[in-house]
């Protein structure tokens, strides 16, 4: 066997340097159109041509049918809806989510990226005052609609799902349309790439953070039961879960571009007591992470456009810095490229070894694996340091003078182009549990 030690998972990933760079005016012109729109209140006039959130919406989904259109129809735009009511929709609200969908080879295995297209200022049942939602969440869906055009001209293995989703401010209810309708209709999903407030480098101490974006991950698994929390304990996995792994190869995929962002790679589901869209997709056992900017700027956040003691605040156009939402499109794009164009992880993962010096690892087939890579690090090492590829024949070897007391095991799937598959944590066998 061929052992590669030492080696940074950052290399392992697909080059986004030498691909098609986003561009920050075309951010821009889409993030001052959403504006335009007035506000995008989840409560405001669905059916206005012009101002509202039904008038951004069906904008948003011209859009996708324009780059669907050039791509020789390689998009499907369609809506889920449905109706919700909660605290802050007492009333009940008619919550559309606006899809691009572009289908892979393997169609039922999808990758998600999203962001919500509901905007809102101070008093959050507020559904008729200006608010713009610049970077809360003009942002995101900007950015979706600038991966969808790049990556249109592609073809993946996994389908792609380009989301602009509504309810955030109201419920997270799109969030969890969407995670339910992916349920509903047996996705497998591989991951989902929440994009929230991505756009300001200047926080709220004046403080500038231009050079790093964060990604929030969960490590106990919302969707676990107890005796599988318990489980994941026991075998040492906190910091393994699925959505912790979609982190850290995002790291990776940000480390392989000299012109990208670092990522700080935040240890929580989200903000310090906060929430977001990609919440309900954890409740439902998905891998999902949230990208957010480096530093907040809370005078520009759920606020009413004014000027009080010469304090300026609200959430607009002027607030944000293109270029670097610019960077975190590419970050997107690449882990997307990486991971629509990878097998699916393996799962489950086994591991055998107690009172032994060998560690003995299996795994089950995935289709359209070139080979499998096994991943091993000591126990106190939170980054992969070492791998083995093993032929795509092959579900099972042995690693030999690995102590499994010691030392943490996965195995991903890798295409015979190099695209890697997430990392799968090694784990005893259901029954010994």
């Amino acid at each position: 066997m061929r052992i590669l030690a030492l080696l940074p998972f950052a290399l392992l990933a697909t080059p986004a340097a030498a691909q098609e760079r986003p561009d920050p005016q075309r951010l821009k012109a889409t993030v001052e159109t959403l504006v335009g729109f007035g506000t995008r209140h989840t409560l405001s006039d669905p059916d206005n041509p012009t101002r509202g959130i039904g008038a951004a919406r069906r904008w948003f989904g011209g859009e996708l049918q324009k780059i669907g259109a050039a791509c020789g129809g390689c998009i499907e735009t369609s809506e889920v809806a449905r109706e919700f009511k909660g605290p802050r929709a007492p009333g009940g609200v008619r919550i559309v989510d606006v899809l691009g969908i572009q289908r892979g080879s393997e169609p039922n295995r999808v990758v998600i990226v999203m962001g919500h297209i509901d905007s809102r200022v101070t008093d959050v049942m507020n559904a008729t005052a200006d608010a713009p939602g610049a970077n809360d969440d003009a942002s995101g869906v900007a950015l979706v609609l600038e991966s969808a055009r790049i990556l249109s001209k592609h073809r993946f293995k996994a389908t792609i799902v380009y989301a602009a989703l509504s309810g955030e401010e109201q419920g997270l209810y799109g969030g969890q349309l969407l995670a339910e309708t992916a349920k509903e209709r047996g996705w497998v999903v591989s991951a989902v790439l929440n994009n929230d407030i991505v756009g300001n480098t200047i926080g709220q101490d004046g403080r500038r953070v231009a050079d790093r974006v964060r990604i929030f991950s969960e490590g106990a698994r919302d969707s676990e039961t107890l005796a599988e929390t318990k489980a994941r304990r026991a075998d040492g996995g906190e910091d393994d879960g699925p959505s912790r792994a979609l982190a850290k190869a995002i790291r990776g995929v940000a480390a392989a571009d000299p012109k990208g962002l670092k990522v700080l790679m935040v240890r929580r589901p989200d903000r310090f007591g906060r929430g977001g869209d990609h919440s309900p997709f954890l409740a439902l056992g998905y891998p999902a992470v949230r990208f957010s900017v480096g530093v907040e700027n809370y005078d520009a956040q759920h606020q009413d456009l004014r000027t009080e003691a010469g304090k300026v605040y609200g959430d607009t156009v002027d607030r944000m810095d293109f270029p670097y939402l610019a960077k975190v499109t590419a970050l997107n794009v690449a882990t997307l490229r990486r991971l629509a164009s990878a097998p699916a992880a393996p799962e489950p993962v086994i591991l055998s070894g107690a009172l032994a010096t060998d560690t003995t690892v299996k795994w089950p087939a995935v289709p359209g694996a070139a080979k499998y890579r096994v991943w091993w690090r000591p126990a106190d090492s939170a980054a992969w340091t070492a791998h083995v590829d093993v032929p795509a024949s092959q579900t099972e070897t042995v690693l030999k003078g690995i102590i499994v007391d010691d030392t943490f095991v996965g195995v991903s799937a890798v295409a015979a182009d190099g695209a890697e598959s997430l990392v799968s944590f090694g784990a005893r066998p259901v029954r010994e549990r």
